[in-house]
């Protein structure tokens, strides 16, 4: 069973709380899990990117929801800002950087996978 299935105030949340359990998840960018594992299906979790962060390009094999908490983050499409919800659908792929920083909340109909040249 799920330990926890209400984030309350999730928009307002201080996301340098010391008590939240940030994991490392690719360099400078760190994973909170809410729900389900990323690598087996649909999960959602926030992703915390430090200044200068990037991703590397990845497939979405399923569709990705991204809601922009804090900061902000730019692909080739454009730069999002705080408030920004975005929908990536299956079969697309992207790369992103952050230069300031940012939260994001992410869920993932199935795991994403990464094809950068360097992965």
């Amino acid at each position: 069973m799920e330990k926890n299935l209400v984030w309350a105030d999730l928009i307002n949340r201080n996301f340098d709380d010391p008590e939240l359990q940030w994991q490392d998840f690719r360099d400078g960018v760190d994973i909170l899990p809410l729900h389900g594992d990323p690598t087996q299906g649909c999960s959602a979790a926030l992703l915390r990117y430090h200044p200068g962060a990037q991703i590397p390009r990845h497939l979405h094999v399923g569709i990705e929801f991204l809601l922009i908490l804090r900061g902000s983050q730019r692909d080739e499409r454009g730069e999002y800002r705080k408030g920004t919800f975005l929908i990536n659908p299956a079969n697309t792929s992207h790369e992103i950087a952050s230069e300031a920083g940012c939260v994001v909340l992410a869920v993932w109909e199935k795991p994403v996978r990464f094809i950068s040249k360097t992965d």
